[in-house]
């Protein structure tokens, strides 16, 4: 069973726990988020499978997951590319946030939340079992379609995109 690292509001490690049952729970734990740019400025977003135990179908940033109890963040993000989205690039943390929703499904997503950016011209080999479809988009054009079409978009995406843009500038 995967174990995540629960933590406290200033990313203290205060123990870990099984994935659904702290999804089920709605537990504070340690996850990331990679927003991957090509050198046109445009983000790599995916369409996540619809098989995913919540929010199947939606689009989202370049990658996201948790780091495994005992695994550094800095090593747990390059993992997660390259099993997520087939590639790996240099990558830099640029800020942290915690959130909380719950899903109809009665799970919680209660994280904080490391957000990684990088660089990256080519196509990915994403796996199927994750991803469903994928696109490079300008942020202009896709900070236009989230607000039109939310519901398109997973909750965390939303979350983190003004703060991104905003640290982009």
């Amino acid at each position: 069973m995967e174990q995540v690292v629960l933590v406290d509001e200033k990313d203290r490690e205060i123990g870990t726990g099984e994935k659904m049952a702290v999804h089920r729970e709605g537990k504070l734990h340690r996850a990331f988020s990679i927003f991957v740019f090509n050198s046109k400025g445009e983000l790599m977003i995916h369409r996540r499978a619809k098989e995913k135990y919540h929010s199947g179908g939606l689009w989202t940033n370049t990658c996201c997951s948790h780091p495994r109890p005992g695994e550094k963040l800095e090593e747990a993000v390059h993992r997660r590319l390259k099993e997520e989205m087939g590639l790996d690039c240099p990558l830099k943390e640029v800020f942290h946030f915690v959130y909380k929703v719950k899903f109809g499904n009665g799970l919680f997503e209660h994280e904080l939340d490391h957000v990684f950016t990088g660089k990256y011209d080519g196509n990915p080999k994403p796996d199927p079992e994750e991803v469903e479809d994928w696109k490079w988009v300008g942020m202009l054009e896709l900070e236009k379609d989230v607000k039109k079409n939310p519901d398109n978009y997973t909750y965390w995406f939303k979350a983190a995109l003004p703060k991104l843009v905003s640290f982009l500038k």
